[in-house]
Parts: structure tokens; C-alpha cells; sequence
């Protein structure tokens, strides 16, 4: 009757949770420093505020915070760049994929390799991008396409493998989803 018991019970599944946390902290850090980095460490600065506040909504820590704002303003060391990549998924959707990384020669093939596992190949600077108008919000797509019903499941499946990568930031696709 090895293992189990109450601990080891909760050892799993705070270890599962913790798991999910720090992938999303990780995230947010990220996005902070990026912003801290464009803000010149501004505290006062909107983007940089807007960065925090959604880190804040999602629990993260302020020592984290903290360190991810100083780590932008160039106290951190590694430099952090935004990156887009463009593509053409299934049924034809462009696809915008937003990273932020500090070390594109690993970031790029990571995702050229999700890519090549799902049979698509990424596009070339501005091959999808012509078909999103950029907003406040993101990118929204200009003319959306309905799928069916097997292209949207690999579609999800495609979007969920690049979500699970720690330097993809968003995705936005051409995809008409119903409301």
C-alpha cells in the first residue's frame, strides 16, 4: 500500500498546480520585463501598469513583479525581445503567434517544429499578417473564415500546443468562432 495516503495525495496535486501557476507566472514575468524594457523601468508608464495588473489578477507574487520589472529596465542581465511569427494553418486560417524570448535561436525552431508535427509549415514576414487589422486589444482578422468541423478540432489542437510553449505570448487566428 505504498503511497497511499493523504500526503502523498496532496504532494500530486499541488505539484500539478504549482506547475500550471508557474507556467503562467512565467508568462506574466515575461511580459513585464518586456514592457519595463520599452518603459525604460517607468513605473508610471500605462503599458507597464496594464502588464501588472494582469499579473496581479492572476496571484502572482510582488517579489516576482518586482523582479521581472527590474530585470526589464536592465538589471536582469538577458535581454528580452517580442517576436512574431506568421503562418497558414488548417482550412487556410492565418495564423499571428506573439513570443516574447530571450533567445530567438531556440524560440523559432521550438515552433517551427509544432508547426512541422501538425503538417503546416510558418510563413515568411508579412505572409499572414495582411490579414489582421492590429488594435489595442491584439489583432483581429479582417475577413474571418468559418471551418468545419475537423479543421477547427486540428486548428484547437494546433493553437493548444503553441499555448503550452513558455514564450508564446498569444495567438490570434483568421477563424470565425461562433459567439
Amino acid at each position: 500500500m505504498s503511497g497511499h495516503n493523504k500526503w502523498s495525495k496532496i504532494k500530486h496535486k499541488k505539484a500539478a498546480t504549482d506547475g500550471q501557476k508557474s507556467k503562467i507566472f512565467s508568462k506574466h514575468s515575461m511580459l513585464i520585463a518586456m514592457e519595463s524594457r520599452k518603459a525604460g523601468g517607468n513605473l508610471a508608464s500605462a503599458s507597464l501598469q496594464a502588464a501588472i495588473a494582469r499579473a496581479k489578477a492572476d496571484s502572482m507574487p510582488k517579489d516576482n513583479i518586482d523582479r521581472a520589472v527590474a530585470k526589464g529596465s536592465g538589471a536582469g542581465g538577458a535581454a528580452l525581445t517580442e517576436v512574431m511569427f506568421e503562418a497558414f494553418g488548417p482550412g487556410g486560417t492565418a495564423i499571428l503567434i506573439t513570443a516574447v524570448t530571450d533567445n530567438n535561436n531556440r524560440t523559432a525552431p521550438e515552433i517551427r517544429s509544432i508547426f512541422t508535427k501538425a503538417g503546416l509549415a510558418l510563413g515568411g514576414p508579412g505572409s499572414a499578417a495582411w490579414a489582421f487589422t492590429k488594435t489595442e486589444d491584439g489583432y483581429v482578422p479582417v475577413t474571418p473564415i468559418d471551418l468545419s468541423d475537423e479543421d477547427g478540432e486540428k486548428l484547437a489542437d494546433l493553437i493548444e500546443k503553441l499555448e503550452e510553449q513558455d514564450d508564446v505570448q498569444e495567438v490570434f487566428t483568421t477563424a470565425d468562432t461562433p459567439e
